[in-house]
């Protein structure tokens, strides 16, 4: 076993979940984290942790909603699982990137909405999703095997200390704000977010950050007004999207178009009223991630984007007792803010052409 899955499966326990002794753990394991789910497994053991695994794949989910005829109904037996459990680590590691490509839009949207009280429980819990490096997603990614398990590393074995005192800057920004606007090329966007705190996302549940890796600063904004363009491309729900535009009046999408996958767009902003809204805005800070890999959990973190989600929003950006955004869905897009951009915030700009005030090379 390449000692740096042995790393990963320490920083996972140790840094990103917290795992204690006693610990009610599910480990959902994709099909190709074998090696990392067998690191995982001997680290709980250690920690005296109580393990259940489950096997995640796309394909089976295929199969079964491809087959499924009538209404879904919310699975309570598994709600139950995630209500009893401490800790919910989620190994990503399919076969196929593509495997749901040919579930129609209708089918996910029925399935997903059902599901809420699920991702409610999970949410409950201290959960961290990661991803093991696989051939699939190095073909995804464009690399071969060999480069896209060194990015994957350099990605998620990081200094997450120091990465986490940089990025408490950015968020000590955010909480003391209260408008933020984002220009760019086809983008001017304003969005509120007084009396909302910001998330340090420092890849451990310590800093309510539950991707391994991670990197970035994120808060729900609301109030959304103006144009913004999503130039980094994607693949949502199994299809490819690019260069998504969309319009916002009174805090809604009011108007969108796309480049390539503008259907699913439109099946994701139907879902629900929620799904018209955003949910998150999120600065990519990992300098770890230096391109586009197609899978979201380490493009969104990029360094030199900035990143909003449509739909729901994650309570720890909340004040107490205020529910924020629902939505059955949090779909990210992306856009690259390298070049001929700037962020403000309250009218002062903190970041242009993809640096920060605080580093060298920024031009205020």
């Amino acid at each position: 076993m390449d000692e740096r899955v042995r790393e990963h499966a320490e920083v996972l326990i140790g840094w990103s979940a917290r795992v204690e002794e006693g610990d009610d753990v599910v480990l959902s394991v994709g099909p190709d984290a074998h090696d990392l789910a067998v690191a995982v497994a001997e680290k709980l053991g250690e920690r005296g942790a109580n393990l259940l695994a489950t096997y995640s794949s796309g394909e089976v989910t295929r199969a079964y909603l491809r087959e499924y005829d009538g209404e879904f109904d919310e699975p309570a037996h598994e709600r139950a699982l995630y209500e009893h459990a401490d800790v919910v680590l989620s190994l990503g590691g399919g076969r196929n990137t593509s495997a749901m490509a040919d579930v129609s839009g209708d089918t996910r949207q029925t399935y997903d909405t059902a599901r809420a009280g699920v991702r409610e429980a999970r949410f409950d819990t201290r959960w961290v999703s990661t991803i093991h490096p696989t051939r699939a997603l190095a073909q995804q990614a464009n690399m071969a095997y060999e480069e896209y398990r060194d990015f994957a590393y350099d990605a998620i074995l990081r200094d997450w200390e120091s990465l986490a005192e940089e990025m408490g800057r950015m968020k000590d920004v955010l909480d003391g704000g209260s408008e933020v606007r984002l220009v760019s090329g086809g983008t001017d966007l304003s969005m509120q977010i007084d009396d909302r705190t910001a998330v340090n996302s420092a890849a451990s549940v310590a800093y309510d950050s539950h991707n391994l890796p991670s990197g970035e600063v994120f808060t729900a904004p609301y109030a959304t007004e103006g144009e913004v363009t999503f130039d980094v491309p994607m693949t949502i729900r199994g299809e490819p999207v690019r260069d998504v535009r969309l319009e916002f009046a009174d805090g809604e999408v009011v108007d969108y178009d796309a480049e390539q996958g503008g259907e699913v767009i439109e099946a994701v902003l139907e879902t629900d009223d929620g799904a018209r809204r955003l949910g998150e805005l999120g600065i990519g800070m990992n300098r770890g991630i230096d391109r586009y890999t197609d899978t979201i959990l380490f493009d969104e973190k990029m360094g030199d984007t900035v990143h909003l989600a449509l739909g729901r929003a994650y309570d720890a950006c909340l004040p107490t007792g205020e529910s924020g955004n629902e939505s059955a869905v949090h779909v990210d897009l992306i856009t690259d803010v390298s070049e001929d951009s700037r962020l403000e915030v309250d009218g002062e700009t903190v970041q242009r052409d993809g640096r920060f005030r605080w580093e060298d090379g920024f031009e205020g």
